[in-house]
C-alpha cells in the first residue's frame, strides 16, 4: 500500500514522520554529546534549503551519514520533484547508497507509483525528478545540473573531482512551476589529515557555512536512536585503537608532516578568548585584547590578501617575553586603501614599529601604508629563514596567545608543505605569515635591559685621595712660604670645592 501526499512538509514535525512513514527509516531528532548536533537538524536544514551548502562529519559506519544522505535524496526528489544527484566517494560507497534506495522503495508505504523507470545508474520518478547515484570521476561529475547535489565520504574523493562536482548544482523548476534552488550536503568520515575533508573544513569554517557533528553516541540516544549498544561494543573489539580515536571518536588524525610541534601549538594558544572588543561576521573577525598602553612597546605586522586571500593584522606586546597578542584582525574583500587604513590607523593607537609583506604589491600598498613601516619581501631564503625562526619561537615558548578558533587551527594544521613548498597547490596560511612577520620585527629590534646596578663603596676616588693630599701639604710650615705651591693648592682645593 502507498501513500498519496496532497502537499509536502511545511516544517520539522512534519517532514520527521513523513520520513518515517514513507521510507521506513527514522533520522535521529535528539542527541547525547552537547558539542554535537542531532542528524535531523542538518537533515531538515537541506530539505527546506535553510543553508545554501552544509558539511556532516560523523563517525564511520556508525553515524548514518550514507542512509541520511540517500533518504535526503529520495525524499527531495519524490516530494519536492527536484533532480538529485548523489555522489560516493568510492565505488563500495556508491553502491551502499543505491542498495539503501533501494530499501527505501521497498518499504510498506514507499510512493512506489512515482517510480517510471530504474536501473543501477538511475531512477526517474513521474513527477519529473531523476535520482542518479554517481562514483566519483571527472567523467560522471561533468554531467547534467540536478538543484541538489549530495557528496558522501568526501575524503576518499580527489579534490579535483569534488571541485568538478561542486560545478554541478543548478536552479530547476519542478512540475508545480516551483523553482528548486541550489543545495549541496557533503558528508565524511575524517580520515587523512590533509586532504579532501581537511581542506573543505576549512572552506566552510572561513565562510562561516554549516558544520554539523555526531557520533555513534547520539544515533545509539535512548529517543530515537536506531543503533543498540551491542553493535557499537562488537565494532570496537574489531578496531584499532587509533582508528576508533579518529573515525570512531572523531579524534583528530595524526599527521606525519606538521610544520609545527602540536605541544607548542596548545602551549601557545593557552589564553581564553576574551575579548575587550569582538566583532565576527562573515569574511570578517577582529579582536581587542588590550588598551595601548604609554609604557608598554608593540610590533604590528600585516599580510596582505590577494584574489581569495585574507588580510590578516597581528599586534603584538612586545615588553617582555612570551610576546602576547594585543589586538587581531582578519578580513576578505576589502579595498586596499581601506585594509591599509586600519593597519595605520592600529600603528599610530599603538605607536607600534610596523612590517609588512610587501611582496608583488610594490606601489599598490606603498602609496598609503605608513612610511615608518617596514616592507618585507617573502622571496627565497629570506622568507624560509623567516617562518623558521617564527616556528622555532613558538616551540620555544616565546608566545602566549589567546584560542581564536581560526588562529588556532591554522597553526595546528599547517603542514611542511604549506609552509616551504613554492607550488600553487599549497598556500601560506595568512595568520602565520602575519605573525612571522611580527616575529620578525621583533628579532631584529634592539631589546630593553634592565639597568646593571654596581654596589657603591666608601672608600675615596683617586680625586679624593689626591685633594687630600694637597691639603695635607699646604698645612705644612714649610709649604706657606712657597709661593708657586701654595697658589697651585689654593687652585686645586678651589676646583676641588666646586666639584663636590
Amino acid at each position: 500500500m502507498s501513500i498519496i501526499l496532497e502537499r509536502g512538509p511545511r516544517t520539522d514535525n512534519e517532514l520527521y514522520e513523513l520520513v518515517r512513514t514513507l521510507w521506513g527509516h527514522t533520522i535521529p531528532r535528539h542527541k547525547v554529546c552537547p558539542e554535537h548536533n542531532a542528524p535531523f537538524e542538518v537533515f531538515s536544514d537541506a530539505y527546506f534549503g535553510r543553508s545554501k551548502s552544509a558539511l556532516i562529519h560523523g563517525s564511520r559506519g556508525l553515524s548514518g551519514k550514507s542512509r541520511l544522505m540517500s533518504i535526503l535524496g529520495l525524499t527531495i526528489a519524490a516530494i519536492k520533484g527536484a533532480d538529485v544527484n548523489i555522489v560516493g566517494g568510492s565505488l563500495n560507497q556508491s553502491i551502499n547508497i543505491h542498495n539503501t534506495i533501494r530499501d527505501a522503495w521497498d518499504s510498506e508505504f514507499a510512493p512506489r507509483y512515482l517510480v517510471k523507470d530504474e536501473s543501477a545508474t538511475r531512477i526517474r520518478l513521474t513527477n519529473g525528478a531523476t535520482i542518479m547515484p554517481l562514483t566519483a570521476s571527472q567523467k560522471s561529475v561533468r554531467g547534467p545540473h540536478p538543484p541538489e547535489l549530495l557528496l558522501d565520504e568526501i575524503d576518499e574523493m580527489d579534490l579535483p573531482i569534488l571541485d568538478a562536482a561542486l560545478g554541478q548544482p543548478m536552479p530547476q523548476t519542478n512540475w508545480r512551476g516551483e523553482v528548486i534552488r541550489p543545495q549541496t550536503t557533503m558528508s565524511s568520515t575524517w580520515q587523512y589529515p590533509d586532504k579532501t575533508f581537511f581542506t573543505v573544513l576549512q572552506r566552510f569554517q572561513e565562510r562561516d557555512d554549516p558544520i554539523y557533528t555526531w557520533c555513534y553516541r547520539d544515533t545509539s540516544n535512548p529517543v530515537d536512536g536506531w543503533l543498540d549498544q551491542q553493535t557499537i561494543d562488537e565494532k570496537k573489539r574489531e578496531i584499532p585503537a587509533e582508528m576508533w580515536r579518529v573515525e570512531y571518536d572523531l579524534g583528530e588524525p595524526s599527521i606525519g608532516n606538521r610544520a609545527i610541534d602540536s605541544d607548542a601549538v596548545e602551549r601557545m594558544f593557552s589564553l581564553p578568548e576574551t575579548a575587550l572588543k569582538q566583532k565576527v561576521s562573515k569574511d570578517y573577525e577582529e579582536y581587542k585584547f588590550e588598551e595601548p598602553k604609554s609604557d608598554a612597546e608593540y610590533v604590528i605586522g600585516a599580510d596582505w590578501a590577494q584574489s581569495q586571500d585574507f588580510t590578516v593584522i597581528t599586534v603584538a606586546n612586545v615588553t617582555q617575553f612570551p610576546v602576547t597578542v594585543a589586538y587581531w584582525m582578519r578580513m576578505r574583500r576589502r579595498p586596499y586603501p581601506v585594509m591599509i587604513g586600519m593597519f595605520n590607523k592600529l600603528m599610530q593607537a599603538y605607536n607600534a614599529e610596523g612590517i609588512h609583506d610587501a611582496t608583488g604589491l610594490g606601489a599598490v600598498v606603498a602609496d598609503y601604508v605608513d612610511r615608518r613601516a617596514r616592507g618585507f619581501q617573502m622571496v627565497g631564503a629570506k622568507r624560509d629563514d623567516m617562518l623558521s625562526e617564527y616556528i622555532s619561537s613558538i616551540e620555544n615558548d616565546k608566545w602566549k596567545v589567546p584560542r581564536i578558533s581560526t588562529f588556532y587551527k591554522h597553526h595546528l594544521y599547517a603542514s611542511v608543505e604549506m609552509i616551504y613548498a613554492r607550488g600553487k597547490e599549497f598556500h601560506l596560511p595568512d595568520e602565520i605569515c602575519s605573525m612571522a612577520l611580527v616575529w620578525r620585527q621583533i628579532s631584529k629590534r634592539a631589546h630593553p635591559a634592565h639597568p646593571i646596578v654596581i654596589p657603591g663603596t666608601m672608600d675615596a676616588t683617586w680625586i679624593e685621595t689626591e685633594m687630600k693630599e694637597n691639603r695635607d701639604a699646604k698645612r705644612k710650615p714649610g709649604n706657606w712660604t712657597v709661593g708657586s705651591v701654595e697658589n697651585k693648592n689654593d687652585q686645586v682645593a678651589e676646583e676641588y670645592n666646586l666639584l663636590v
